[in-house]
């Protein structure tokens, strides 16, 4: 996949986006928070699941970026061919085309 110029928003507001749009995988951690407060269990099961969510996260953006600079190759400059364009490309004389067939066949 080609990289466009407009993808240098960087990692950690790419993971605050991501962090926010996978907010549903937080729910275990704040189940175990109400539990703090009603079944009275410690602070750190929710510190921990929280922690746990947070570095699944990073972890998996970190593959996806690095599965997506996989994909990425850098494209040669290439010659401008198009007759039409305003470039300094000399088409190819017909005399050169009729030699260049008869030869073939």
């Amino acid at each position: 996949m080609k990289a466009t110029r407009n993808t240098k928003l960087g990692f950690f507001p790419c993971m605050l986006i991501n962090i926010f749009l996978n907010l549903e995988w937080s729910i275990p951690a704040w189940i175990l928070l109400v539990c703090h407060f009603v079944f009275d269990i410690s602070i750190w099961w929710f510190v921990g699941a929280l922690a746990l969510w947070i570095i699944i996260m990073v972890l998996w953006m970190i593959f996806i970026g690095w599965a997506a600079s996989c994909a990425n190759e850098n494209n040669e400059a290439t010659i401008n061919k198009n007759p039409y364009s305003s470039g300094k490309y000399e088409p190819v004389k017909k005399d050169n085309i009729s030699k260049n067939e008869n030869k073939s066949e």
